[in-house]
């Protein structure tokens, strides 16, 4: 049976070849991830263990920078006690922030929220060890920086040249003194470095004399746990000291966590692709059995087992499946290189390393290939052994008998059902547990929809066939006929497309009406013509404040500085604003009362807040501010609660007093003249053309909030082009086998006026049928389950209102159909060149 096995797949290389195609590519996705996440996981954890190579301790501070009660970091003075310690060769002190650099263009060279400012602490030697300089020397003096190799090479910045740098503050200009390489995590993330002299940095990020970090080196032959014992009563209260291994090895499991999460989603979506090849592989095998009919019932006849027959097709399947996985896992090899360069190409640096290829990713590869090539040939080869010797070899097709297809109609309604019913339920319950009874009830509708397929394709199909009459005659006559003659395999085939159609269309339901309804909240909130902020994500300066209030052309400005407060237990969060200027910016909708009570040091409350706490206009509520001090203050008015507000709304001129450094996440701007051109240069010409700000107006605010939805929506879409490239092979084999199966009778109508042309548009067009024919499936059922996940999330997107995405979906639709005709070319040609005599022979 062995020899059998292994004859009738070197018998038939050319038609497993789709079925070898599409266990080549889920394996490939399988190792590629693994050996990817490896890779990453082995750079990281030794940069990070290099980081720590050195350091027998490390310190680093917790302190409140807003509490005057303790000191705001690890003092140059204790600094210097650790630096005497026994078996201690040096301490350096660190103090870090936000740093972004200018290009020669003015734009911000690196990602924003990774670019990074620190202080250069060199050593008695003059050198600081986490930083090796490949030109120039550390900064030593008020005026100079030091910038990584990198950021230098993008800005075209060469030793001795002047760099515009942007804090949290103003731009100011230093002196490039040397360039430097490093494994800082902001610098492999795609940001820059700067590297500043101590005092400049301390003064910038935290408080002159003070740091927020400091390393511990060992000298030859010290003692790290004894250092670690000694350091610890030396440090304040809000200071905590950890050996430099236990570091190296907690941010090595913090990566490894990480990495754990992509490593799921990746092999998620190589799940979906493997199951696709399912069907796939199945229709293959299915296929085989059935031309084989008269071979198995010989050997039926001569004395094979049903269990043999069974073990044959399997044996076949573990053959198809051992070569497919080998040569799926080198190419999962070579998919890890691609995504380590691809990485590079997004300026997202990987750890210097080689390529680690270690014991599980091979045996998962192959496990995995051949366990899913024998699965999905499993219930072609347990039916071929049910077939009769004599019913077999007097017939090469058996066909589907009434009590399989009831069976099969019986299994299927099971699960749909029942899965229809949860997927109701959870879109009624709502949260996390509705999410959790859709999840269930999608894989249950999902498997009932397959299993249902080839019950829905005749009426679905029936109704297309006048069309295809219509408007290609014959042709479309025969295609309609044929798309449906097997109603097992094109339901297989079209259900590979209907699972990866499912998915990109619910995933494309959820995030257009998501986005859309960002959108809309956000143009029905904001009155401003610009909003200011941080590139970084951080806080403005108090002086880009007045730099705006004071630039030409502007009629309303107000930031929405963010404040805590007290009000007995509870810490509510507020909105300072500028009074008189905040509705001018934003659509404040103001339910009783006045805004124009906030100039008069009264405050606003949303109406669920003031509902929640009792509140009303006239009432004075006691607040302890973030400084500790207590003041009675009187509700002026109450408005509806707002994306872009807290809720609470505050003068700025009552908040400040109580801030050590006011934090402006936004800062909003009206305009004489609205938009323009000239308007945005004078913004930003009036913040002195700082890198680190971005100045956006309408339509940057929408692609701010919004435009991630598409960006994530077309990272999903990649994934999933895995699961649909293998559909598309399903396609292809299920037309070449078909065309094989029918040699006769295409030779027949050859023989009886059918010309090559009209050969070819007749398997083009069953293509195109049974392709539009999954689509459509996968469209209504992933459009129902973007439906049920939306309304869980409902409540908790303002202006939430589902939107069927009728382009995209046309879109879909459209590629489908351009699939099918794809597809078909290969089989349309081979049936087109059929020899009729020699076809009218075949049996």
């Amino acid at each position: 049976m062995f020899r059998t096995a292994l004859r009738n797949v070197l018998a038939h290389k050319a038609r497993l070849l789709m079925t070898v195609l599409a266990v080549m590519l889920g394996v490939a996705f399988v190792s590629g991830t693994l050996v990817f996440a490896d890779t990453l996981s082995n750079s990281f954890r030794n940069q990070s263990a290099k980081s720590y190579d050195n350091v027998a301790v490390a310190v680093t501070s917790y302190a409140d920078e807003d509490d005057p009660q303790q000191e705001p970091g690890i003092s140059q003075k204790t600094l210097d006690k650790l630096g005497k310690l026994e078996g201690v060769a040096g301490a350096q002190g660190r103090v870090s922030g936000f740093a972004g650099v200018a290009g020669p263009d003015g734009k911000l060279i690196g990602v924003g929220w990774s670019n990074k400012g620190s202080n250069f602490a060199p050593g008695k030697d003059g050198k600081d060890p986490a930083y090796t300089f490949t030109d120039g020397s550390g900064p030593v003096k008020d005026d100079q920086i030091a910038l990584d190799k990198d950021s230098a090479d993008k800005g075209k910045y060469q030793v001795g040249d002047r760099v515009r740098v942007a804090t949290n503050g103003p731009v100011k200009e230093y002196t490039l003194s040397g360039v430097f390489t490093t494994q800082d995590g902001a610098v492999n993330a795609g940001g820059s470095l700067v590297l500043f002299d101590t005092e400049v940095a301390q003064k910038q990020y935290l408080k002159p004399g003070f740091f927020s970090e400091a390393t511990v080196t060992a000298a030859p032959g010290g003692d790290d746990a004894k250092i670690l014992e000694d350091v610890k009563p030396l440090l304040p209260d809000a200071a905590e000291a950890k050996a430099g291994e236990k570091l190296a090895q907690e941010q090595a499991e913090q990566i490894e966590e990480g990495l754990g999460a992509l490593k799921k989603v990746l092999l998620g979506f190589a799940a979906i692709a493997l199951f696709v090849g399912v069907f796939l592989i199945s229709n293959t095998f299915t296929m085989l059995v059935a031309q084989r009919t008269k071979e198995i019932a010989l050997m039926r006849a001569v004395g094979a087992s049903r269990k043999q027959i069974t073990r044959s097709v399997l044996l076949e399947a573990a053959v198809v499946g051992l070569f497919a996985s080998a040569v799926g896992f080198l190419i999962g090899i070579g998919l890890a290189v691609g995504l380590r360069s691809g990485m590079a190409a997004f300026d997202m640096k990987i750890p210097a390393g080689p390529l680690v290829i270690g014991a599980s990713p091979v045996i998962a590869a192959l496990s995995v290939g051949v366990l899913i090539t024998m699965l999905a040939a499993w219930l072609p080869g347990r039916r071929a052994a049910k077939i009769p010797p004599v019913a077999a070899m007097s017939s090469v097709h058996a066909a589907a008998t009434t009590k399989s297809l009831v069976l099969r109609n019986s299994i299927g309604t099971a699960f749909a059902a029942p899965g229809t019913a949860l997927i109701l339920w959870g879109a009624s319950a709502g949260g996390d547990t509705g999410q959790m009874l859709i999840a269930g009830g999608a894989f249950l509708a999902l498997i009932g929809v397959i299993v249902l397929i080839p019950l829905l394709s005749r009426p679905v199909i029936a109704l297309v066939r006048p069309l295809l009459v219509g408007a290609f005659g014959v042709s479309g006559k025969l295609a309609g006929q044929n798309a449906v003659r097997n109603p097992r395999r094109t339901g297989a085939t079209a259900s590979a497309l209907a699972i990866g159609l499912t998915l990109v269309t619910g995933l494309t339901v959820i995030g257009v009406t998501v986005g859309q309804a960002i959108d809309k909240t956000t143009t029905d909130n904001i009155k401003a013509d610009y909003m200011v902020t941080m590139a970084s994500g951080g806080g403005l300066d108090k002086s880009a404040l007045s730099a705006l209030e004071k630039a030409p052309g502007v009629s309303a400005v107000s930031p929405q500085q963010s404040v805590y407060f007290q009000v007995k237990d509870d810490y509510l969060s507020a909105s300072a604003v500028t009074p008189g200027d905040i509705e001018k910016v934003l659509d404040v909708k103001v339910v009783n009362g006045s805004l124009g009570t906030l100039a008069k040091g009264e405050i606003a409350v949303a109406e669920e807040t003031a509902k929640s706490k009792g509140w009303k206009v006239g009432d004075s509520v006691p607040f302890t501010f973030n400084d500790k001090k207590k003041s009675t203050l009187k509700v002026g008015a109450v408005y509806k609660g707002s994306e872009f507000l807290s809720e609470v709304l505050l003068d700025t001129k009552l908040a400040n007093p109580h801030e050590v450094k006011p934090f402006l996440p936004q800062i909003f701007v009206k305009m004489d003249g609205g938009e323009s051109a000239a308007n945005e240069k004078a913004l930003i010409d009036a913040l002195g053309a700082n890198p680190a700000i971005k100045v956006m107006d309408r339509q940057d605010i929408r692609d701010e909030f919004g435009g991630m939805i598409n960006t994530l929506l077309n990272i999903l879409y990649g994934l999933l082009a895995m699961a649909l490239i293998i559909a598309v092979l399903g396609v292809v084999n299920t037309l070449a086998m078909s065309v094989f199966e029918r040699q006769q009778e295409i030779g027949m109508l050859r023989a009886i006026g059918l010309d090559r042309r009209r050969v070819k548009r007749m398997v083009r067009l069953e293509a195109v049928v049974i392709s539009l024919f999954g689509a459509a499936v996968g469209i209504v059922l992933g459009s129902f389950l973007g439906w049920a996940v939306g309304e869980t999330i409902a409540d908790n997107i303002p202006g939430y209102a589902l939107v069927l995405p009728w382009a995209r979906i046309g879109i879909f639709l459209a590629l489908a159909g351009l699939v099918g005709v794809l597809a078909s070319l290969w089989p349309a040609r081979s049936a087109a060149r059929l020899n009729m005599l020699n076809a009218i022979k075949a049996e």
